[in-house]
């Protein structure tokens, strides 16, 4: 089901670029007390998980974007206000982005699955009678739809929220060439060939890290180190299976995805049809808010950030 969100966007934001960058990179980062853990995986990497405020309703999971962590405005204020509304809020690091480089040559991608189901595994059998849910941002809205629609009736979430996702991950590459978009490429870029240089002692390591800092596009980078790092054919072959709409129809779980038309990582026409969707998504889309922005408010410098409105709430009324 496709519906028109309720949002409307601040008039002092207009267009998608001020809406993805004054939350993104503007709005100070919102307080929140988080305690991290470092859960140990069978293949001797680990994940660092940042708790929220100690609560005792339904567990959510955030899952970052790309390059994303704990101190991302979007995942320090979803955090804030789970805790506010009574919902036990847990963020999984992807590898290599809690501040410290993971320990394998591998890293994390678009589609990358199972570190998440290994940290919902770990989450039931800590708390089994407590729902969990989970909500991802961009790239992690992406991975977390592809699980929800790989693994069908047998996904062990309750619920499951996804905003601004790049349904089609070539897609996205194309729209990051275009225009003012091509700053969010270069911003990104700089963070993802730092992580590389900093995983440059490892043993073995097969990336020419030297090569790798003159490397200007997404594609690029996802070809010389994305793509082998993580057992694909190319960068054709991980974008190919990596893209969530392919996985759409699967999706048996209650599902809210959010996303607007003008979101300058992503073409309008990317967004999927109504004919693709599982009977269990709810597709809000608003004709504004960029990515991972959707800013409102009527006095200029006065935000409020209606993702941190609209996810508890449809929390709320799902997790009943």
């Amino acid at each position: 089901m496709i519906v028109h969100s309720d949002f409307k966007p601040a008039w002092w934001l207009p267009g998608p670029h001020l809406q993805t960058l004054w939350p993104n990179t503007l709005r100070p980062r919102p307080r929140v007390r988080l305690a991290r853990e470092r859960l140990e995986l069978p293949d001797g990497d680990f994940l660092d998980l940042d708790w929220g405020p100690q609560r005792d309703g339904a567990l959510v999971l955030v899952l970052h974007g790309l390059e994303g962590s704990s101190r991302s405005g979007y995942a320090a204020g979803i955090l804030r206000r789970l805790a506010q509304k009574g919902f036990q809020g847990v963020l999984m690091h992807a590898r290599g982005c809690s501040g410290q480089p993971n320990r394998l040559h591998r890293a994390y991608h678009a589609g990358e699955t199972g570190d998440m189901s290994l940290v919902v595994d770990e989450l039931r059998t800590r708390f089994p009678d407590r729902p969990i849910a989970a909500v991802g941002y961009s790239l992690g809205g992406n991975a977390l739809l592809k699980w929800l629609g790989e693994t069908g009736a047998d996904n062990p979430l309750a619920a499951a929220v996804a905003v601004s996702v790049p349904f089609m991950l070539a897609h996205a590459h194309e729209r990051l060439q275009d225009g003012f978009s091509r700053l969010y490429q270069w911003h990104l870029m700089g963070k993802m060939k730092r992580g590389v240089r900093r995983k440059r002692d490892l043993p073995g390591y097969p990336v020419d890290v030297a090569a790798v800092q003159r490397l200007t596009t997404f594609r690029e980078f996802d070809d010389r180190v994305t793509a082998p790092l993580h057992g694909f054919a190319g960068v054709d072959d991980y974008y190919a299976r990596s893209s969530s709409r392919q996985f759409l129809a699967g999706v048996q779980r209650p599902t809210l995805v959010l996303h607007a038309r003008n979101d300058p990582f992503m073409f309008a026409h990317s967004i999927p049809t109504a004919q693709e969707l599982s009977p269990h998504i709810r597709l809000e889309l608003s004709e504004h808010g960029g990515h991972v922005g959707f800013v409102e408010g009527r006095i200029p410098g006065l935000a409020r950030y209606w993702l941190e409105r609209r996810i508890p709430q449809w929390l709320g009324e799902t997790l009943v």
